[in-house]
């Protein structure tokens, strides 16, 4: 719609419905992320233990199926929000022994659960690994790859990588997205199956958001979510120091490469 094109907002993140769920689901399913993110290595039984011991009396298929319906497993300790089209084309993972260490080598992507109070939206980040910058976020209700593509389509109208990596999933397999990639003469990197580390800068990044915004705050709906991660994006890339980077921001190191 014409508002969203002014704006240059995907209609994803226009339309703020959330995904509804019942009130135990939601609860449980915000639970469930709350100890992913502290350990990933947990599968459904143990997770189901872990709730058990916080007093809901639930049985393991229904944790199994809300942490499949959330993307997450313990088969690696990584979130698996997306998954392969069976007819997708697979890329190769790129990133085996190299050493990131100049300006524009490499991006990464992923997609994360941001719980509300009435349901749960998707958040995806593009991240400039050199930097440790958020160059472009997007939210969605849904996880189309529309809000994807319209995330990276801001993240390279800034600049170009050499390497952008990812998972498998569908939205980053989609051909409109590998499509906008191989047009700006990008490479293509893609997790394998079981990598925990593949996109641990990305996971990082999660474990921030999650932790220092997120879980601090209660939002009521996709618009209080929205002002709170382009608040919290914006702290994070202009005063939040990394020790990685020698105690500056991602926002110095950005401007200066």
């Amino acid at each position: 719609m014409s508002q969203c094109e002014l704006l240059d907002l995907a209609r994803s993140t226009f339309y703020y419905a959330p995904v509804g769920d019942s009130p135990l689901n939601l609860e449980l399913m915000e639970q469930i992320d709350r100890q992913y993110t502290k350990t990933p290595f947990y599968g459904s039984p143990r997770m189901t233990q872990h709730l058990c011991q916080l007093g809901y009396p639930i049985g393991h298929k229904r944790i199994e199926r809300l942490m499949r319906r959330m993307g997450l497993a313990a088969v690696a300790p990584r979130r698996n929000l997306s998954r392969p089209a069976p007819e997708a084309r697979k890329y190769p993972y790129l990133l085996r022994n190299l050493v990131v260490e100049r300006p524009n080598h490499v991006w990464a992507s992923d997609i994360t659960y941001i719980g509300l109070r009435g349901g749960f939206l998707y958040l995806v980040a593009i991240l400039y690994w050199f930097s440790r910058y958020v160059l472009a976020w997007e939210l969605s209700n849904s996880l189309e790859a529309s809000f994807c593509l319209t995330a990276l389509e801001r993240a390279l109208a800034r600049r170009r990588p050499q390497i952008f990596n990812t998972d498998q999933g569908s939205q980053f397999t989609s051909d409109d997205f590998t499509r906008c990639l191989e047009t700006a003469g990008v490479a293509i990197s893609m997790d394998g199956r079981g990598r925990c580390f593949d996109n641990i800068f990305v996971e990082r990044l999660w474990r921030s958001v999650k932790y220092e915004e997120v879980y601090l705050k209660e939002y009521r709906d996709g618009q209080a979510a929205w002002d709170g991660l382009a608040a919290y994006f914006d702290f994070y890339n202009r005063e939040r120091p990394h020790q990685s980077l020698g105690w500056q921001t991602p926002e110095t190191v950005y401007l200066a490469s």
